[in-house]
């Protein structure tokens, strides 16, 4: 098989797999318990991605002008405004938006879901799988929630949901819940039929493709969800900024997810000493106070460069990375790799696994410690799947030192490794390497637990 060399990371890559994009952090050098220092394997984009060098320079760029948003006379104040709202307009054209659609700017996709969740018309009946992200299973306090047991299959996730809507009371107000992409195993789920699902039982649909969204292109129409929520900080934008997308009926109907400025276009005092207030129709009407306009530039830079670098190249390079992965964990007899949907299943660069006879904190932190590889531990806010997955109750985990379970016992927590588009293959082949030699000799180094965690012992 030939190979090009990519000078930059000094990893040999298939010929036809583009190199990574540049990202920041890919030269920091981290120490090792063991003594010396290594590059950093970031492997948990999952969580938080780190940015774009293009996102960088381009806040980078924009920083001395930046000024107040909207309302502002001065020219730095004019130029920040028209940055935010092109932002808008970049985002709308990212996600493929319908005519009409408002793009609303949050902190997050746990912002954009609670946004919507305050929304929602009266007695609307929600309808969200256990296996969500608590991001998209928690929000929904005010309305009547149906949650739906993890489906095993994505044909079964749609008669699922066939089934759950067709008992419910047609005539009132609905929404279905679902992710893109699962962030414990990285699945893809089924959401284009799950959106005819629901609209053929009169409901409607929100997306949150918090971990779809990096990895491949999201297209309100195509798949005719009613919104989309997803989050910078995991779209190589991290600036505390997310977004949801979507139909402005309920989102102009409801009452502004904050009040203050910015949602009101008029506030007057009445004589009986009230205020009167005129609220805003357009996405403004949910973004009350300051504008975090470094933020969301960041996020509309991102869009601009992924759609630039190609999906079709970013996603064949993640699915050579997801090869490389599998099959050194599958390598390794004593490492259970978590599906819901099975191996064949597809999926994004979002793997989870426990190790027989390891605590999966204590595997974590040696990662980290002995190889500079950071990975994720734990239920990954996900605790319904992950447990489901693992079969395990919820308990208390172990001392980090010690086996979190015996061979042939259930696991409590799980390992994940995730990664995107600026991971180069070294990353995954250390953290293939490493994984072996833990399973083979053990760690090198003594652990132990403080507050909760698992640290390197002084």
């Amino acid at each position: 098989m030939s190979v090009s060399v990519d000078a930059a990371t000094c990893t040999s890559t298939p010929s036809g797999i583009a190199a990574p994009l540049p990202v920041l952090g890919r030269d920091v050098t981290v120490p090792l318990v063991t003594g010396g220092e290594v590059t950093y394997a970031a492997l948990d984009y999952a969580a938080s991605a780190p940015a774009l060098q293009r996102v960088w320079d381009d806040v980078a760029a924009y920083a001395p002008y930046y000024g107040s948003v909207h309302r502002g006379a001065g020219y730095l104040s004019q130029l920040s405004t028209d940055l935010f709202e092109n932002s808008r307009v970049a985002v709308a054209e990212f996600l493929d938006c319908r005519e009409g659609d408002q793009v609303v700017f949050t902190r997050s996709t746990t912002d954009s879901l609670n946004l919507l969740a305050d929304a929602l018309p009266a007695d609307c009946q929600v309808f969200v799988f256990e296996t969500e992200h608590h991001a998209s299973l928690l929000p929904w306090r005010d309305a009547r929630v149906t949650y739906l047991n993890a489906p095993r299959t994505p044909d079964e996730a749609v008669a699922t949901l066939e089934c759950a809507l067709a008992d419910r009371d047609p005539h009132g107000p609905a929404l279905v819940c679902v992710t893109g992409a699962s962030n414990v195993t990285g699945e893809l789920w089924p959401v284009r039929e799950l959106a005819a699902a629901a609209h053929a039982h009169g409901a409607r649909i929100v997306l949150d493709a918090a971990q779809l969204a990096p990895h491949h292109p999201v297209s309100v129409q195509e798949l005719d969800v009613d919104w989309v929520a997803f989050s910078g900080h995991k779209l190589y934008a991290p600036f505390g900024s997310g977004v949801l997308a979507g139909r402005s009926d309920w989102l102009t109907e409801a009452e502004p997810y904050l009040a203050g400025g910015g949602a009101s276009r008029k506030v007057a005092r009445r004589a009986d000493g009230g205020v009167d207030v005129e609220w805003h129709t357009t996405a403004a009407r949910h973004e009350a106070g300051s504008p975090n306009v470094i933020g969301v530039y960041s996020i509309a830079s991102a869009c601009k460069a992924l759609t630039e670098a190609g999906f079709d190249s970013l996603v064949a390079r993640e699915q050579y990375l997801i090869r490389k992965v599998r099959e050194g964990l599958a390598a390794v007899p004593e490492v259970k790799v978590l599906s819901l949907f099975g191996d064949d299943a597809p999926r994004v660069g979002v793997i989870s696994f426990v190790v027989e006879g390891w605590n999966s904190s204590h595997f974590a932190a040696a990662l980290s410690a002995e190889y500079g590889i950071g990975v994720r531990d734990g239920l990954f806010c996900a605790h319904p799947l992950v447990r489901t997955l693992l079969g395990s109750d919820p308990q208390t985990q172990g001392e980090c030192g010690a086996p979190e379970a015996a061979p042939g016992e259930k696991s409590l927590n799980a390992i994940r490794v995730s990664f995107g588009a600026g991971t180069p293959d070294e990353h995954v082949e250390r953290f293939v390497s490493a994984v072996t030699e833990l399973v083979k000799d053990g760690a090198k180094w003594n652990y132990r637990t403080e507050e909760g965690r698992c640290v390197p012992a002084v």
